[in-house]
């Protein structure tokens, strides 16, 4: 088992300054029922003392001259503008000669004139959550009145277009539209996004009695499975699927995440995301009320670090109790992970996927593992020949001039 020392990496904190609220209600969205956590608290929103309060004690925190904020929320774009300006007033009254960035996560659907001037204007990164042409986004991403928001979203992304913000695509993979990869890869490309990560949608339920109803890993085994849920074959298929038309034609015009990590553990680099690294536990979550969290999946009262009125950012990720969720991921792996010839390409993904059994009836094995066996199986030539390239500092777009002397 690997331990990461102290202050090895840069201390990660995603912020939810208006908590789990929303002006959707997505169907599998695992943050929405967050809100119960705090239903003796009338306001889920962050004061602007405990802005003050985060923003220099994070700054303070870092060992890097460049420091990341991450706005996320529910929709944080509920908050008015007005607090992100105070946000970055803070900013550079403790940047201490740090440089700043800001990325902020948003549903699409509240984007105006005025938010998108902000956003070009301060440089910040605006990630977009989409799951592909109307059909599919429609299908679970619908506002509390159940009435569809694809419309408003493709709004929103014409805005930033025109305000020449710079924005990613955050998209879900699900039972729906995991079947159609190429329709949704397509409508990325013709939509013009060149930046784009989707993830695998893996929920359990498993309903607690505060009114919760989504399982972690101490509920057991026995949860079933949501029915949004992609299955492991799916997600193979899925990958596969728009993996070969990447490689094809798009490498290094197109950045798929989950392809650029892949590449990464095949060079021995840093991922990137972190459910595809040896370990996690840097990268934590901050309520509206200052509670911090191990992680923004395991929002759960188990996975509870402390508040930052009465602990530090530093005491808090790089406590004891912060360092032994990290190294669960590895230390926790079952012997089939352990002699896998991919474990070093995903590390057995994310902790909260792991409620499967193994062949050999071992706890502990990743829900979509065989997915990612066959994803991890299908692209080793290619991941090959541009590791080779990378090793000789040329360009890993050669693989598109390279496919046809490869063989599978």
């Amino acid at each position: 088992m690997t331990t990461i020392a102290p202050f090895a990496r840069p201390l990660y904190v995603m912020v939810k300054p208006v908590g789990a609220h929303c002006n959707l209600a997505c169907d599998y969205c695992y943050y929405l029922e967050k809100a119960k956590l705090y239903d003796d608290v009338p306001r889920h929103v962050m004061s602007e003392e405990l802005l003050e309060r985060f923003v220099r004690e994070y700054i303070q925190s870092q060992t890097m001259t460049s420091v990341m904020f991450t706005w996320h929320g529910g929709e944080t774009f509920m908050r008015p503008l007005s607090f992100f300006k105070k946000a970055m007033e803070l900013q550079q009254k403790y940047a201490g000669g740090r440089i700043i960035e800001n990325c902020i996560q948003t549903n699409g659907t509240l984007i105006t004139e005025d938010w998108c001037k902000f956003l070009h204007d301060n440089n910040w990164l605006v990630g977009v959550s989409i799951d592909g042409p109307q059909e599919f986004h429609d299908e679970y991403r619908r506002n509390k009145q159940g009435m569809p928001s694809f419309v408003r979203v493709m709004q929103g992304i014409k805005l930033l277009n025109k305000y020449d913000v710079q924005w990613n695509a955050m998209a879900v993979v699900n039972d729906f539209n995991a079947d159609y990869p190429l329709d949704f890869y397509h409508f990325f490309k013709e939509i013009g996004c060149h930046y784009l990560q989707f993830t695998p949608i893996v929920e359990r339920i498993m309903p607690h009695s505060d009114g919760r109803h989504l399982a972690h890993l101490q509920d057991g085994e026995d949860c079933p499975l949501a029915d949004f849920s992609v299955s492991p074959q799916q997600w193979g298929d899925f990958l596969i699927a728009i993996f070969d038309e990447w490689v094809k034609q798009d490498v290094g015009n197109y950045f798929i995440q989950l392809f650029d990590a892949t590449l990464a553990n095949w060079v021995g680099e840093q991922p990137g995301i972190c459910s595809m690294g040896r370990t996690c536990g840097h990268a934590a979550v901050m309520e509206f009320n200052g509670d911090v969290y191990s992680c923004d999946h395991f929002v759960f009262p188990e996975y509870k670090l402390g508040n930052i009125y009465q602990q530090t950012l530093v005491e808090m990720l790089y406590g004891k109790k912060q360092a032994a969720f990290g190294n669960i991921k590895e230390g926790q792996l079952p012997r089939q992970c352990k002699e896998c010839q991919y474990l070093f390409a995903c590390h057995g993904e994310c902790p909260k996927n792991r409620f499967a059994r193994t062949k050999d009836g071992e706890p502990g094995l990743n829900y979509l593992c065989e997915g990612y066996h066959r994803f991890f199986a299908h692209v080793a030539p290619y991941m090959d020949f541009m590791k080779d390239e990378f090793l000789h500092q040329r360009p890993a777009a050669n693989v598109m001039k390279a496919n046809i002397n490869i063989n599978i």
